[in-house]
């Protein structure tokens, strides 16, 4: 890749986060419309574009151009292409600072990268890409706060859990059209593995998967990719704002672990390491996200002195899977971090002197214990949470199944005073704001540790999908008894999909939790449903009555 970054103008134009995203409605409208005008010609940008990973001075900006017709994602097909790219102060493209070419080849599915340096920090720019006088669509970015700098406050979207033949992305088109966020974090499982009509089950598949059969080699794991970025919701959230990316297992199959998963099957898959590869080479191609460490996604991002950015990987390098009930959960040799990537978890942790320590998990810390439920909820419950059918009480999958590591981290934390650390999860397709207890066995005696917000699905299955009842019925007995066990657990919700919203300032972290009307409605709205914070100090959650403004 070949960039130049232009000199700044003599007098530097800073747009308010209101006034430079007031252009991002007019940017996102014309992604639908530019993947069918373009269809049948090339080159075209058919999967739109997209931004991630932002820095105090940069930016990585992403595309995939199809510069054939049958260069189809996953092919192999097509020539390698020159593809330039640019950035500016303003959505007309009048005050260029800067701009570059790259290449785009079969070798990487025709999936490009660009990541852009010298910038300003704090600052909403625009981009695109063009090839042979064809430009992409347009799009919005903006700059993380400069590493010193006190930034009044930071708001993100929080999603995780997309699963294509579930239902329609809504959860991305109401963040997309959200004006005033800094980013948006995805926690994992940004796509799913499983081939049609296997979840969910066939009757209640919304829209089909492609490729049809599940997904094992590279070429399979390019065509899903593909799949989801010709998504309008999917465009239009990449369109409006940067992205901060982790995977979970489903990016890869269900129930990973560093040697193999409960959905891979070596005697007819292949080899685990092979397909691992192919699926990881695959996400760093599609998704605007910067490897880290030894190819993985765990890395840290800084917003000012307000926040640091934890990110896990809690995939590559873990344990197999305990068998519930076996008594080696507690195995000091048994891992979901991996010695090295704790060991930097804590480093981290200890040296931050951000007001906020944030930690992106895929999996739920806080330890959940189900005591006596009743028969029929033991088993859909199992399924969300990974239990066996006899439910029960440790989830294997979680850090419940790791809980040396857990021991270890959450006594870093409490040993060296490490305050304000919020852990934010996916996975589990319900919604809570927990407390972290030092010690789950004996609280509320033992003080918490942390706090943690845990998001529910974009539109994967939840527990009234998957009885196939209404909501508010089952649900609130199995949320009861679950609180009632868990005295550190403030608030579930097992019903809902959606999406939250982290605001931070000094005083306080509050996670506003979203709902959408209808996962089977593509044009589902969305409404509030409740709020949850930590003061800083605290190390505990709060409701709150209202969403922040």
């Amino acid at each position: 890749m070949t960039s130049r970054l232009l000199p700044e103008p003599s007098t530097p134009r800073r747009r308010t986060v209101v006034k430079a995203a007031a252009a991002t409605a007019v940017l996102a409208a014309p992604l639908a419309a530019a993947a069918t005008a373009h269809a049948a010609e090339a080159p075209a940008f058919l999967h739109g574009v997209a931004s991630g990973d932002p820095l105090p001075d940069g930016i990585l900006l992403w595309t995939r151009v199809t510069p054939t017709p049958e260069a189809v994602p996953g092919s192999g097909k097509g020539p390698d292409i020159e593809v330039g790219w640019e950035i500016a102060e303003d959505s007309a493209f009048r005050t260029v600072v800067g701009r570059g070419t790259t290449t785009a080849s079969a070798a990487s599915d025709h999936t490009v990268k660009a990541d852009v340096r010298g910038l300003r920090p704090a600052t909403a720019y625009y981009f695109r890409f063009s090839v042979e006088g064809v430009h992409s669509p347009a799009a919005r970015t903006r700059t993380a706060p400069a590493a010193d700098a006190s930034a009044a406050g930071l708001r993100f979207g929080v999603v995780s859990c997309a699963n294509w033949e579930a239902g329609y992305f809504s959860a991305y088109r109401h963040l997309a059209a959200r004006t005033d966020l800094d980013a948006v974090f995805h926690l994992g499982d940004y796509i799913y593995e499983y081939k049609t009509g296997e979840y969910p089950a066939a009757q209640y598949t919304v829209r089909p998967h492609e490729p049809a059969h599940e997904i094992v080699s590279l070429a399979d794991y390019r065509i899903r990719h593909g799949l989801h970025k010709t998504d309008d919701d999917v465009r239009a959230l990449h369109a409006a704002h940067p992205l901060i990316a982790i995977w979970d297992d489903h990016e890869f199959a269900n129930d990973a672990w560093s040697g193999g998963a409960e959905n891979h099957t070596p005697g007819t898959e292949g080899d685990w390491a092979a397909r691992q590869q192919a699926a990881k080479q695959a996400y760093f191609e599609w998704m605007p996200v910067r490897a880290s460490t030894a190819g993985t996604v765990y890395r840290r991002l800084r917003f000012g002195k307000l926040a640091d950015l934890h990110l896990l990987d809690l995939r590559s390098f873990r344990s197999q899977q305990s068998s519930v009930g076996s008594g080696d959960v507690d195995d000091a040799d048994r891992t979901i971090t991996g010695r090295a990537q704790l060991d930097w978890l804590k480093s981290g942790l200890a040296a931050s002197d951000a007001r906020w320590k944030l930690v992106g998990t895929s999996v739920m810390i806080s330890p959940v214990a189900f005591g006596s439920l009743p028969a029929h909820l033991l088993g859909p419950l199992g399924e969300l949470l990974g239990l066996p059918e006899g439910g029960l009480a440790i989830n294997v999958d979680q850090w419940d199944g790791y809980t040396h590591d857990r021991k270890e981290l959450i006594g870093h934390l409490r040993d060296h005073g490490i305050r304000d650390t919020v852990f934010l999860t996916g996975d589990i397709h319900m919604a809570w704001a927990n407390d972290v207890p030092a010690q789950a066995a004996t609280y509320p005696l033992s003080p918490s540790a942390a706090t943690e917000f845990v998001v529910t699905s974009v539109t994967s299955d939840n527990l009234d999908d998957i009885l196939h009842v209404a909501p508010d019925t089952v649900s609130t007995v199995a949320e009861g008894a679950i609180k009632a066990a868990n005295r550190h657990v403030k608030w579930l919700d097992m019903d809902s999909h959606g999406y939250g919203v982290l605001d931070v300032t000094a005083e306080r972290a509050q996670m506003d939790y979203y709902v959408i009307s209808d996962r089977t409605d593509k044009n589902a709205t969305t409404s509030w449903k409740r709020s949850y914070r930590t003061r800083s100090g605290t190390q505990k959650v709060e409701r709150v009555d209202a969403p922040v403004r």
